[in-house]
């Protein structure tokens, strides 16, 4: 029989080294984000739509307002629509943040990136794009999109951040999701009709843009 307390040891020792790479990269996040003097819109969207989709215009297009509007973008880092945030930030000068994941398929970082952090660990990744944000945007995309969609509704609606915009552009895109959780969601009673409102549809880059500033208004004058 196999020795499982051996087994249990040395599983155990391999976990405890692991936490020196958890906060290793902790550490190089909060630094680095820390010290952009802008402020930054943390933008998800799907690694899959290239720049022969209709959306890849419209990442490109976002990613220039919001730079030209003086905040920064942060982004997975990787190809699709995040390489078109990061695009067109980038070519209009602006700071453009690329939170790059390890992953066996799909994930290479893109070249348009003035600060870019790597990865192994996604839940690490997911708190330096909530830690630093005024705001978020969706653009369209599959699970993994969904998945940070998902998450920021939850830290809003359990009230573990300060309530920020939320955005999802294109509306033709979302307002599917969205009338479902009217339909399924509110009428069931498992969220509040509140819930379903916490984010926006929109379609163009300005009305984050006037949203954003706003808010930032608000949160001068408080």
């Amino acid at each position: 029989m196999a020795d499982q307390g051996g087994i249990i040891d040395r599983l155990h020792y391999t976990d405890a080294w692991r936490l020196f790479r958890i906060l290793a990269e902790f550490v190089d996040g909060f630094e680095l984000l820390s010290e952009i003097e802008v402020p930054l819109v943390s933008v998800f969207g799907s690694a899959r739509f290239g720049p022969d989709h209709p959306a890849y215009a419209l990442g490109e297009e976002l990613g220039r307002t919001l730079a030209r509007a003086g905040f920064g973008v942060v982004t997975g880092g990787g190809p699709g629509l995040m390489e078109a945030v990061n695009k067109g930030a980038y070519e209009a000068g602006g700071v453009s943040v690329g939170l790059n994941i390890e992953l066996p398929h799909e994930q290479r970082p893109n070249h348009y990136q003035t600060h870019s952090l790597q990865f192994r660990y996604f839940f690490v990744r997911k708190v330096m794009f909530v830690r630093y944000t005024v705001g978020f945007v969706v653009l369209p995309g599959g699970f993994g999109t969904l998945d940070e969609l998902s998450e920021v509704l939850v830290l809003l609606q359990t009230g573990k951040v300060h309530p920020f915009p939320l955005f999802a552009m294109d509306r033709a895109y979302w307002e599917g999701l969205r009338d479902w959780m009217v339909r399924t969601l509110v009428q069931a009673n498992a969220i509040e009709a509140a819930d379903a409102d916490r984010w926006r549809l929109v379609d163009r880059p300005e009305e984050v843009v006037e949203v954003l500033r706003r808010e930032a208004g608000k949160r001068s004058d408080a």
